[in-house]
């Protein structure tokens, strides 16, 4: 800030080890706000706070971001890049097939990464993406019918 004062987002990035810029840490208070979120989504959102900032100086922080692991990129299928801070653990993503709701999942079973390949395989296994597809409660509750309901 220019008042010489830090905030809880320029303190994250000094941690990360990145330089504290208006654009940053805007980016880095929207995603607090809203995870699971599109380089689109942010700069919708910091727009009007910083009229200068561009759709790629978003994109520029996201990717400094995800290099200092300060985020998490996921990509589910037909969507765009999407964009998270829950870093430091290996969770899982549901999304909604009607309105396209993301919600976290605890590792589903054992210890990340939590789905165990053949040692043939050579690899040695870091992390695993896994993605549930299906209705959200929301969108579930939509669907019951009044037939249904009685």
């Amino acid at each position: 800030m220019l008042d010489g004062s830090d905030t809880a987002s320029d303190a994250r990035l000094r941690a990360a080890g990145l330089r504290v810029t208006a654009t940053r840490s805007a980016v880095l208070d929207a995603l607090t706000g809203m995870p699971h979120s599109s380089a689109d989504d942010v700069f919708d959102r910091i727009r009007s706070a910083l009229p200068g900032t561009s759709v790629q100086s978003v994109y520029n922080a996201l990717g400094d971001f995800v290099a200092a692991g300060l985020a998490r990129r996921i990509e589910p299928a037909g969507r765009p890049g999407m964009y998270e801070l829950r870093v430091d653990d290996n969770h899982h993503h549901m999304v909604c097939t009607s309105c396209g709701r993301i919600d976290d999942v605890d590792c589903v079973v054992g210890e990340a990464p939590c789905l165990h390949v053949p040692d043939s395989a050579g690899y040695d296994i870091r992390t695993a993406e896994v993605t549930f597809w299906g209705l959200c409660p929301n969108c579930r509750a939509e669907t019951v019918t009044p037939e249904r309901r009685s």
